[in-house]
């Protein structure tokens, strides 16, 4: 199978490359003295596949090496930035098009209190980019509709406004702001913006387990990953992921199902809640809005719980996340996580493991995944919590309690709804946010962003062997 099918652009496909490349020899143990070779196996000969010339793709090709190894200790954030590919775009902010008629009137003059708009000797006018501060009063008035604010495609994704553009023209990540969320990775069209890589960690668990070490490494998957990997089956990926050296597979939709549960006992108690399931909507909480921080459910995420589950209870277990979500990567950072979660990989990190070993999962047997209910598996997709929680507070017997939920699709609308509780208008009394649109399932680390299909993720929850999340839990009390 021509791999490049895999991925929706050709961006996220040599990121793959060289994800896959680092991961082989990461495997035979040979990575450190053939590293500066990966940029002319990815790129041989002379001829350039995606910029002026051959040199500067391998400069670039370099970078995205360093961030699969893991990236700049020094930066924190996960999202990085590599300046050499950031080059190509058009000085963004607010420009003069050639609509501009040369009035008389010189509204945008007037309107610009930084004095930053000047004229030719045809009238025409010309913004002075060191006084411009970006308001956009003049763009405003302009009768002509003649000054267009030119944003970035990374910008325009960003919907929290962390980038910025830097005295290099470069793209700049405010980290106070950012949410990890990876929206500017996939919508950036020359790759010049990407997640750091955990997948030599990962490896290292692996082999360390596999090689002696008394440990059971354990993967546990997103339920997005019925909506991935569409040229094999469910049971076909399980059987590879065992195939690279993990001890078992469990789905993270059993820690769903845990949180659901849990969650829909301290909404009864406290009467109001928003979702701790989604770490970019928390960290978009955390940092915007932290008079609400006391409204966030005290449960962990999904991921968290089922972690902190397999932890107390398998002796020397080890933990690695594979999902769609970059964000994850930072909560793996966090004090009451990271003694849960060894490791964070995404669908993009799977595929590349996969094809560094030569494993093609479409030819394998299919194995069993079926640890979760329904209502933990439609976690994958947007109002699913809040449908979970309806469920739970049903099998609980607690139907007196009516659940009003605002099911959040997407950082902006997480936005309305915060505003609208900060400022005491919210009506509902349950906050479900996701910062991606669709749910998980719109993640940035998927490896295809077409297919968020809610139906296809109901689908799998309704093959799920439990119907109801006590019956999936009671699993973990036997």
């Amino acid at each position: 199978m021509d791999n490049s099918r895999k991925f929706d652009t050709k961006v996220q496909y040599l990121k793959y490359k060289v994800l896959r490349e680092v991961a082989r020899l990461a495997w035979e143990g040979t990575l450190l003295e053939n590293i500066m070779d990966i940029p002319q196996t990815i790129v041989p000969g002379t001829t350039p596949t995606m910029r002026c010339c051959v040199y500067k793709e391998r400069a670039i090709l370099g970078e995205r090496v360093k961030l699969a190894m893991g990236g700049k200790i020094e930066n924190k954030n996960v999202i990085e930035v590599i300046d050499i590919a950031c080059d190509e775009c058009p000085a963004a902010g607010y420009e003069v098009t050639d609509s501009c008629r040369g009035c008389l009137a010189h509204r945008c003059e007037e309107a610009c209190k930084r004095g930053a708009i000047s004229f030719d000797h045809n009238h025409v006018a010309h913004i002075d980019k060191s006084k411009c501060v970006e308001c956009g009063q003049c763009a405003k008035v302009c009768p002509y509709s003649a000054i267009a604010n030119r944003k970035r495609p990374c910008q325009v994704a960003c919907k929290i406004n962390a980038i910025s553009i830097n005295e290099n023209k470069a793209a700049a990540i405010d980290s106070d702001k950012c949410i990890s969320c990876g929206a500017c990775v996939y919508q950036c069209p020359f790759g010049a913006i990407s997640d750091k890589s955990y997948i030599l960690n990962a490896i290292d668990i692996i082999k360390k387990s596999n090689n002696g070490e008394n440990s059971k490494v354990f993967a546990i998957v997103a339920p997005a990953v019925y909506s991935q990997f569409s040229y094999a089956k469910v049971g076909q990926v399980v059987s590879g992921i065992k195939q690279l050296g993990f001890h078992t597979v469990v789905e993270v939709a059993l820690g769903a199902d845990i949180v659901a549960q849990a969650e829909s006992l301290e909404l009864v108690e406290k009467g109001f809640l928003t979702s701790s399931c989604c770490p970019a909507f928390v960290a978009f909480i955390e940092k915007n809005y932290p008079e609400l921080l006391p409204h966030v459910s005290h449960n962990m995420s999904p991921m968290g719980a089922l972690a902190k589950y397999i932890k107390e209870h398998t002796e020397n277990a080890k933990v690695i996340f594979i999902g769609p979500c970059t964000a994850k990567k930072m909560e793996m950072k966090k004090e009451e996580v990271n003694s849960y979660v060894d490791c964070v990989l995404t669908f993009e990190e799977l595929q590349a493991l996969f094809d560094s070993k030569d494993i093609n999962i479409s030819e394998l047997e299919e194995d069993v995944l079926d640890n979760a209910s329904y209502f933990g598996r439609i976690f994958a997709r947007s109002g699913g919590l809040s449908e979970a929680v309806v469920e739970a507070l049903k099998e609980q017997g607690r139907e007196d309690f009516e659940l009003k939920a605002m099911t959040c699709d997407g950082i902006e609308e997480c936005r309305k709804a915060l505003i609208l509780k900060s400022k005491g208008f919210l009506k509902e009394n349950f906050i479900e946010g996701m910062a991606c649109q669709g749910g998980c399932i719109g993640g940035a680390g998927v490896l295809t962003h077409g297919d968020r299909n809610k139906a296809k993720v109901d689908e799998y929850g309704k093959q799920a062997f439990e119907k109801k999340i006590m019956d999936a839990i009671s699993v973990l009390n036997m």
